[in-house]
C-alpha cells in the first residue's frame, strides 16, 4: 500500500485530458434529479467538505437563503459554521444530549429532511443547488471520483471505471457529454483529488487524541481539533472553558 505522499505524488501528476478522456467515455449529463443531494433510505446525505470551503460557504448566496435549525451568524450576513457543515457522523456515539464523540472531517448539513440544506426543488420536481457557484468540490465532480488511496468514494461504489476514473451510481450516466464540459469536470476531479489527500495528510500530521466530555463532539481536520460549532479548540481560553 503506497504511503498519502505516494498517492498525492500520483493525484498531482495526473493528466486532465486523459481524464477528460474517461469521462468521456463513460458519459454524463446532469439531469437535475436531485438525488446526490438528498438522503437515501433514511440515511442522511454525507458529503464531505474542506474547512476552507465551510468558510467559503458561510457567505455564498444569499446568507439568508437555505439553513439548518440554528440561526446563529459569525458576522453579519454571514451564515454560522454550523448552517453549513456537522461533524461526519462515522465514530460518534448517541449520548442523551445528541451526538457526542471524536470525529474526523465535516459533511455538508442536512436538513430535517437528511437532504442537503442547500438542495432546493422547485414545483415540478426539478433540483437546484442554492450555492452552485460555491459548490464543495465533492459535488462538483460527483458522480466521479478518482481511484487512488486516500480519495472518497462518495455514494458508495463504482458501478462504473475507466482507467482511474470511478463512476457511482446517477441517472445522468452514460449520455453524451461536451469536450469542454469533460475537460472542466476532469480538472475539478484532479483538484479535489489532490485536495482530498492533501487533508488527510493534514489530519495525520495535526491529529492529537482528546479526552471529550460527555454531550460534546471533537472534530479533526487538517487546522487541528475543532468543536462541532468550527471553533478551534486551542485557540486561546477554548481548552479552558472546557
Amino acid at each position: 500500500m503506497q504511503s498519502l505522499e505516494a498517492e498525492l505524488a500520483e493525484a498531482r501528476s495526473l493528466a486532465v485530458d486523459e481524464l477528460a478522456d474517461a469521462i468521456e467515455t463513460i458519459g454524463f449529463e446532469c439531469t437535475r434529479c436531485g438525488a446526490c443531494c438528498k438522503s437515501e433510505a433514511d440515511d442522511p446525505h454525507t458529503a464531505t467538505v474542506f474547512p476552507d470551503e465551510v468558510r467559503r460557504l458561510q457567505g455564498a448566496g444569499d446568507a439568508d437563503g437555505p439553513t439548518a435549525d440554528t440561526e446563529e451568524s459569525d458576522a453579519e450576513g454571514a451564515r454560522d459554521w454550523r448552517d453549513v457543515a456537522r461533524p461526519m457522523p462515522y465514530g460518534l456515539t448517541d449520548g442523551p444530549d445528541g451526538p457526542e464523540g471524536e470525529t474526523f472531517e465535516w459533511a455538508l448539513q442536512t436538513d430535517a429532511c437528511g437532504d442537503c440544506v442547500f438542495y432546493e426543488e422547485d414545483d415540478d420536481g426539478v433540483g437546484a443547488c442554492g450555492v452552485h457557484a460555491d459548490r464543495p468540490l465533492i459535488c462538483e465532480t460527483y458522480p466521479f471520483s478518482v481511484a487512488l488511496g486516500g480519495t472518497s468514494q462518495p455514494m458508495g461504489e463504482a458501478v462504473d471505471e475507466e482507467g482511474v476514473v470511478r463512476a457511482h451510481e446517477c441517472e445522468g450516466l452514460g449520455r453524451d457529454i461536451d469536450r469542454a464540459d469533460a475537460e472542466s469536470l476532469a480538472a475539478a476531479l484532479k483538484e479535489r483529488a489532490v485536495r482530498e489527500l492533501e487533508e488527510a495528510i493534514g489530519v495525520r500530521d495535526s491529529y492529537e487524541p482528546r479526552t471529550v466530555d460527555a454531550g460534546t463532539v471533537v472534530v479533526h481536520d487538517s487546522e487541528g481539533a475543532k468543536d462541532a460549532d468550527g471553533r478551534p479548540l486551542d485557540a486561546a481560553g477554548r481548552d479552558d472553558e472546557r
